[in-house]
């Protein structure tokens, strides 16, 4: 159950983790807060309860006591492939066997196993099975994800799988960044991965942009995927059509995909456990955002992990993703993607909590609105039944929010 709040609404009594670095403190941590929101879904005024301005009090019509809780953004999934049918449990248990990549591919398995269900799904089945998976992000406090296409591999499903996308954002209130995902991998009809990138950049991405059925392309750089030379043919046709650009890069080997994603001035490029240090010193002149994916890396048993000591020398900032996908990180929980960052990865609960944040909301571009809470942002937020922001990363899954304001849709507790 929804509803709408009223026009000027102050949320006190409350701690407010803003992520917003200009404010110094840990967290960006206000103690006994107050924020203000107007009837847009807009921030008018965060702040010391004790300092909000008389003249903004007098604006206020409504007032919600959140009992010492804690508020943080809302989180933002900014990698995700949550578009598809069908699942890949039989590949899990094949690798929990013993058998390789290339074995379970040679069984039916694998990326094309998920593109042959995907095709064979009804519009309406497809968009039902994937408003699970997002209802379920949104319910552990995602209130804007990025979808990617690429199980489509044609022209009917890409383009079903995006209008899939589209239409599950305008049906909940969660903001929805399409990405098209044309060069995921090669579709079993074209012999030749050159002849298919042509068909990518000739019949899809017109129709795409035409539509304007995705904000961004992506592509997967790998030696059994695509060739950085290949990807540039992508990439420049993109470009000429108004598409951000985002890169899976260097999972599997050093392809060259953070030198590459650096010289396209990408939004993100995502994965990087084997860029090398010329690549990740051209992602820092870059300002190429670094998504990082511990739900893979958990779900795959990767020993690489990603060189987070360097992107900490070398000032490139980085974001935290589910990664949902059927064969590789089957994740729908933001906050257990929080845990498995900082297990795992090794990085601090405030440097994860920045990672769905402020930095999620860099890789997609959408810093200037979105990822901290202050005035002019969104009002995008939860809070939380915590006293301390590291606890959403502390527990392995936390609960689900007190509530969920979506640019002034409330969801759940008052």
């Amino acid at each position: 159950m929804t509803s709408k709040i009223a026009i000027h609404t102050m949320w006190s009594n409350v701690r407010i983790a803003t992520m917003d670095a200009r404010l110094g403190a840990s967290y960006g941590l206000i103690d006994d807060a107050a924020l203000i929101t107007n009837a847009d879904g807009t921030i008018v005024w965060v702040g010391r309860r004790d300092e909000v301005p008389a003249a903004v009090v007098a604006t206020v019509i409504s007032e919600f006591d959140l009992g010492g809780r804690l508020m943080t953004p809302g989180f933002i999934d900014c990698h995700t492939h949550l578009v598809y049918a069908g699942d890949r449990s039989r590949d899990f248990e094949m690798r929990l066997s013993g058998a390789s990549y290339a074995e379970i591919a040679r069984a039916g398995g694998g990326i094309l196993s998920t593109v042959r269900d995907t095709r064979a799904a009804e519009a309406a089945t497809l968009e039902r099975v994937s408003e699970t998976r997002l209802l379920a992000l949104a319910q552990s406090g995602v209130t804007t994800v990025e979808i990617k296409s690429g199980y489509g591999l044609d022209c009917g499903t890409e383009l079903a799988m995006l209008r899939a996308a589209s239409a599950l954002g305008r049906l909940h209130a969660i903001e929805v960044h399409a990405t098209y995902l044309g060069l995921h991998a090669r579709p079993p009809e074209f012999a030749n991965a050159d002849d298919y990138v042509t068909f990518v950049i000739e019949e899809m991405l017109p129709v795409i942009a035409r539509e304007g059925l995705a904000n961004a392309v992506d592509a997967f750089c790998e030696t059994i995927a695509f060739s950085p030379a290949q990807i540039s043919r992508y990439f420049d046709a993109a470009r000429d059509l108004g598409f951000e650009l985002r890169l899976h890069a260097d999972q599997l080997s050093d392809g060259g995909g953070a030198a590459l994603a650096a010289r396209y001035g990408a939004l993100s490029a995502d994965h990087l456990e084997h860029a090398s240090e010329k690549g990740l010193a051209a992602l820092a002149a870059s300002g190429t955002v670094a998504v990082l994916l511990p739900g893979a890396t958990y779900f795959l048993r990767e020993t690489k992990l990603p060189p987070i000591d360097a992107f900490r020398r070398l000032g490139i900032p980085f974001a935290i993703a589910t990664d949902c996908n059927p064969g590789t990180a089957p994740l729908v929980s933001m906050p257990l993607a929080l845990n498995l960052a900082c297990t795992i990865f090794r990085i601090t609960p405030e440097e994860a909590l920045a990672g769905v944040t402020r930095n999620a909301a860099k890789a997609l571009g959408i810093a200037e609105r979105a990822g901290t809470l202050a005035a002019g942002r969104n009002a995008d937020f939860a809070v939380w039944d915590v006293e301390r922001p590291a606890e959403l990363a502390y527990a392995i899954g936390a609960p689900p929010p007190y509530l969920i304001s979506r640019r002034g849709t409330i969801f759940g507790g008052t």
